[in-house]
């Protein structure tokens, strides 16, 4: 019989999804540090604090920005983190909602990563995964004012 692959349930993540208005809004993105590919502010919640929290302290750790988070979970999108030795681990990311309210010029990974304001979709257009593009795209249709009916 043939060995089975395994399956490993996801592991969790946090990410931030910065944003501000200017007047329209803009999304952050940052690059990745081994793939250079455009995603958000993520990493790993820190035991005792929310995943909020986390998503806010990742924020400034990778983006060096601050501001308000949403307690709430804007969703969740699934990926495959790349490990070294060519494994790979699925990671559920649970992306919070940040009004950013100061960027800093200085912060842990200055200068390891690229960091790019955009309007929202072309923000959604540079991300790879699906369910993330879903996310900002649902989060631009929460920041337009519904119309009034005469």
């Amino acid at each position: 019989m043939a060995d089975e692959p395994v399956f490993h349930e996801p592991v969790q993540q946090v990410a931030a999804l910065c944003w501000r208005a200017r007047p329209l809004p803009e999304m952050l993105l940052i690059t990745s540090l081994d793939t250079r590919r455009w995603i958000l502010p993520k990493g790993w919640p820190v035991k005792g604090m929310s995943l909020a929290r986390s998503a806010a302290i990742e924020a400034h750790e990778e983006a060096g920005v601050t501001g308000e988070v949403r307690d709430t979970a804007l969703g969740d999108y699934l990926y495959l983190k790349e490990r070294k030795g060519g494994s790979a681990i699925p990671c559920r990311v649970s992306v919070f909602a940040l009004k950013v309210t100061r960027q800093d010029r200085n912060f842990a990974e200055k200068g390891a990563r690229e960091l790019c304001w955009l309007p929202v979709d072309e923000a959604a257009h540079r991300v790879a995964e699906p369910e993330l593009r879903h996310i900002l795209l649902a989060f631009r249709k929460s920041l337009t004012p519904a119309r009034h009916r005469a």
